[in-house]
């Protein structure tokens, strides 16, 4: 692991102590932000910070981002949408209980997808269909705006909301509305026994770190003599 990871790795454990303790609460949201910007792109934030999204992206061409390779289950592309529609849904519909942003801004057409769930649960042929289609620009900016809006939200919250638990009519909803597949229902059985200060380490930061890790893996499985040439 490259210094840049480790250093995200250590200061997630401090993170985490925080947000247990939760005797500094503004502390720990001021951690939560750097830690949360360095999974998204630099755009997030003016602190000059590593990202590890701009990493994955640079140099990627439209082909390695779209690829799965050989016995393997993702894309990058598949991984991206993944980690942020599952943000979306816990910062946006279960933390704040406000729509999500995919609701709110005719994200499906922009993204040229029919789906709207969180790709848990799929099936190798729609996990394809899906990396396929994504307008891949449009899948950039829809990740931004969901990390803008997490921000956002998390600024707005004090201690007393840290310690609570996503209301269950929440919970119910993603369900009821097909976000989260039936399939993968034990996912908010997950989500349901969290603190929103257990939401902000799992997902809005772990989650993220875990499925960029897969992304910088399947960037550096492109084939040999693959071309260098950047989708932007």
């Amino acid at each position: 692991m490259d210094a840049n990871r480790k250093a995200w790795n250590e200061q997630q454990q401090r993170l985490q102590q925080m947000l247990t303790r939760l005797d500094d609460p503004a502390a720990a949201i001021d951690c939560f932000l750097r830690q949360h910007a360095m999974v998204h792109t630099a755009a997030i934030s003016d602190e000059g910070l590593w990202s590890f999204e701009d990493e994955i992206w640079q140099g990627l061409t439209e082909a390695d981002a779209r690829r799965i390779p050989p016995n393997g289950e993702h894309s990058i592309a598949w991984t991206i949408w993944h980690i942020a529609r599952i943000e979306d849904v816990t910062m946006n519909g279960l933390v704040s209980g406000g729509p999500q942003v995919f609701q709110a801004d005719n994200w499906q057409e922009r993204l040229n997808v029919t789906c709207h769930d969180t790709g848990n649960a799929m099936e190798a042929d729609q996990v394809a269909a899906l990396s396929a289609a994504l307008d891949l620009a449009a899948l950039r900016a829809y990740r931004l705006a969901v990390g803008r809006r997490t921000r956002e939200i998390v600024r707005q919250l004090e201690a007393a909301d840290l310690k609570r638990k996503p209301h269950p009519d929440r919970l119910r909803q993603v369900l009821a509305d097909g976000t989260v597949p039936e399939a993968a229902r034990e996912i908010v059985d997950y989500w349901s026994r969290r603190t929103i200060a257990g939401l902000l380490l799992m997902p809005a930061t772990r989650h993220n770190f875990v499925h960029l890790n897969e992304a910088l893996r399947l960037k550096h499985q492109r084939p040999r003599n693959a071309p260098e040439r950047s989708n932007g």
